[in-house]
């Protein structure tokens, strides 16, 4: 019979084999699994994108073509357990608010 330990590593090994065959489907996902997000942790994330999305279709609407303060922004709120830019990155080819981490992305690369 089992152990609780044994059963608790196996289904570790599971995961983490889960996440390989996942990882370029989902990065984002594999992102939040990988550093260990919790569940309110992630959902401050997608309200932060919201808040942000919002806001960049307002300054779209309204002619900015710059969007660096709306960077400063992300990478100011974001959870300190992430990197920004990997995660605009993952944000991005998983298609979450795919418009928004475009252009983030880009004004990432004129610092």
């Amino acid at each position: 019979m089992e152990t609780n330990e044994e059963k608790i590593l196996k289904l570790e090994f599971y995961q983490e084999l889960l996440l390989s065959v996942t990882n370029t489907a989902y990065p984002f996902y594999s992102l939040i699994i990988n550093n260990k997000l919790s569940k309110k942790e992630v959902e401050e994330i997608f309200y932060l994108c919201k808040h942000l999305n919002n806001e960049y279709e307002k300054q779209k609407e309204e002619g900015f073509v710059t969007f660096f303060p709306l960077l400063t922004h992300f990478v100011g709120m974001l959870n300190y357990k992430l990197d920004p830019f990997q995660t605009l990155g993952a944000l991005h080819d998983q298609g979450i608010y795919r418009d928004l981490t475009n252009e983030l992305i880009k004004a990432s690369k004129q610092t």
